[in-house]
């Protein structure tokens, strides 16, 4: 099993990291600043906790002159590189949000993301004055620096994972568009992939205008941009928005039903228990005059604790298909409970899917995982 990632932060790396404070700052206690990270409260606290507890702490241990703080941090930053150095933009979060520390706090993100990352510290900042903000990290998508450049888009993701929500971006994403388009056709992959998330993220509040952006991003014919708004609109794509699929050449099944003709789908065994595998055997033939783009995908409607369903998609091919093409497949599906996804018991419905119209449907009985006895033996 995977070690949790806030493990992550143990006495071995706390006490490495304050020896490289000492290096710099001589009457750095090294000995105090372990024992008062590592507390009694320390196994209870998750990953975000510990980076916060970290952060409140060292604050506590250096000089309570922020700028003397931040010189001193600035001295050992590049020895400390990687995901466990989050806690030096968060530092930044904790101690810099005083207004008239600002220029040395939007300074010290902009130098820990190259690091770490500031994706997160960032956003207390934004809450508090989004204007500024969105000016400054406008500047921030002409930096030379990829990662500083990524800091501009991902910052400001109404939906960030791990992140404080930005309702105001919820609620009107078009400040993040207009910052956005000076990252539309970014060199930089690491740079794309943040552009195209923070498109997904805004899709889920606001699709249209991210179709609208889509569309006129599209006609540049740009490689790389054309790449980020087919991976920002996935979720679009997923749920077979016309609008978007059109946009990316994939072919009209739902006002053309002739073209998938004799589509099975069956699930074999028709009823099982909790954690077993389950065969779903489908097929179809393709009718066109042209090479057709589909996207073939099957759902499940998966049965809650309150009885309700929730739908899941799961892709089986995207690619184009010729005129005759049989297509005939058994795709393996596990029905073990994950960290993401608990199973109960009950009918779930299963649907096959081509370019989003269900073109078959089969049904699986779930049921409670066999209880296991053992038998007395005299």
């Amino acid at each position: 099993m995977a070690e949790p990632l806030k493990d992550l932060y143990n006495e071995t790396f706390i006490r490495e990291f304050g020896e490289k404070v000492k290096g710099v700052h001589p009457s750095f206690s090294t000995e105090s600043f372990v024992r008062e990270v590592i507390d009694e409260h320390w196994d209870e606290r998750k990953l975000k906790e510990r980076i916060r507890h970290i952060s409140i702490t060292l604050g506590k241990y250096l000089p309570s002159d922020y700028q003397e703080a931040l010189d001193i941090l600035y001295r050992i930053d590049k020895d400390c590189e990687g995901f466990r150095y989050l806690f030096f933009p968060d530092f930044v979060e904790v101690h810099g949000l005083n207004k008239e520390d600002w220029p040395l706090s939007l300074d010290a993100l902009e130098r820990f993301t190259a690091r770490s990352s500031s994706e997160f510290a960032i956003r207390a900042f934004i809450l508090l004055d989004p204007v500024l903000l969105i000016e400054k990290m406008k500047e921030w998508t002409k930096h030379d620096n990829e990662h500083v450049r990524r800091l501009a888009s991902e910052g400001c993701r109404p939906r960030l994972p791990w992140g404080q929500a930005l309702p105001i971006f919820k609620s009107d994403p078009t400040p993040v568009l207009e910052l956005l388009e000076n990252l539309k056709s970014d060199p930089s992959l690491y740079v794309r992939k943040s552009v195209a998330n923070n498109l997904n993220d805004i899709a889920r509040d606001h699709p249209n205008a991210v179709i609208a952006t889509a569309k006129r991003w599209h006609e540049s014919g740009n490689a790389q941009t054309i790449w980020i708004i087919r991976r920002g609109c996935r979720n679009l794509v997923r749920q077979a928005d016309p609008e978007v699929l059109s946009l990316f050449g994939y072919t009209d099944v739902l006002n053309n039903p002739t073209i998938i003709t004799n589509a099975f789908l069956r699930n074999e065994p028709d009823s099982i228990f909790i954690g077993e595998t389950s065969e779903i055997h489908f097929g179809f033939q393709v009718h066109v005059k042209d090479p057709a783009k589909l996207r073939i995908e099957y759902t499940i409607d998966f049965v809650k604790a309150n009885k309700k369903t929730s739908r899941k998609i799961f892709l089986l091919a995207d690619r184009n298909f010729t005129d005759g093409e049989r297509v005939e497949r058994v795709r393996i599906h596990n029905w073990k409970d994950l960290t993401t996804r608990r199973h109960y018991t009950g009918i779930h419905r299963i649907s096959l899917r081509v370019n989003g119209v269900e073109v078959a449907e089969t049904h699986v009985k779930l049921n409670a995982e066999p209880s296991l006895f053992i038998d007395n033996i005299e």
